[in-house]
């Protein structure tokens, strides 16, 4: 090999490794009201938009927010994390669409920590805060609210191929057409700890079928007629230390369940 090609093969290299480095996911980036989705979601480069930040986000990291911002509606198809540690108001508004659509593969696992999702009280259609297709969702800390179209969830399970587990922990959802709802034609059981579903129009919860399961812990279910809609085969568990007003639908039955 002469001395030109050698060079030539080397720049070639070298710019392919730099390409790389160019599209390499770190494990943790970060946003910021005042990104750029062009920046690399770096610390001191930050994002715009969760949207923006988790193409960057390598399966399993974490993106961050440094202060406070509305981030945007995102779509979610792998294991990650979704957090607001002390940055103030992490807001995710979603007028007229859905706040976050959780499609990840079967055993993914998705964190949402801290955030406020806002559907503004828009009237469109097949709107939800979170929107579970797949994958294992923990919603912790966080605030959910003005879903009301159709149909309008603060929080909807609606597996139908790969199964899904939700877990609400430390949340309030209200002012949307129905709080939590599941439509599952899978496995999707949804456990309430710690959460307070209050003043949602139709529903605090319904569900339909016999893949949806809730389970109530510690749990405020309250400020609509119809407190549970969840005729059988769907289930209820109750863990007896919960507040649950309004009427049950007919066919919903509460199953006790000791704590322990």
């Amino acid at each position: 090999m002469n001395y030109s090609r050698t060079i030539r093969v080397l720049a070639c290299a070298a710019a392919m490794l730099a390409a790389g480095q160019v599209h390499a996911q770190a494990t943790r980036t970060w946003v910021s009201g005042v990104g750029d989705d062009a920046n690399p979601c770096s610390r001191t480069a930050p994002c715009k938009t969760f949207a923006g930040a988790i193409s960057k986000t390598a399966d399993g990291g974490e993106i961050d927010t440094l202060d406070p911002g509305g981030f945007g509606p995102v779509t979610i198809t792998k294991s990650i994390t979704l957090a607001n540690d002390g940055a103030g108001t992490a807001g995710i508004l979603a007028s007229g669409t859905t706040g976050v659509l959780v499609n990840a593969p079967a055993g993914s696992t998705i964190y949402l920590r801290n955030l406020i999702i806002d559907g503004g009280s828009a009237s469109a259609n097949s709107v939800a805060g979170v929107r579970v297709l797949s994958g294992d969702v923990h919603i912790d800390g966080c605030v959910i609210r003005g879903f009301v179209g159709n149909p309008g969830a603060g929080i909807a399970a609606i597996a139908d191929t790969n199964a899904s587990r939700v877990f609400v922990t430390n949340t309030k959802i209200y002012g949307n057409r129905i709080g939590v709802m599941s439509t599952a034609l899978v496995s999707s059981p949804i456990a309430l700890i710690d959460t307070v579903v209050d003043k949602n129009l139709d529903f605090g919860i319904q569900g339909t079928g016999a893949f949806a399961t809730f389970s109530l812990s510690n749990t405020v279910v309250t400020g609509t007629t119809v407190g549970i809609s969840a005729p059988a085969p769907a289930k209820v568990n109750s863990y007896g230390n919960n507040m649950l007003s309004g009427t049950f639908a007919a066919g919903t039955t509460l199953t006790p369940v000791a704590l322990r």
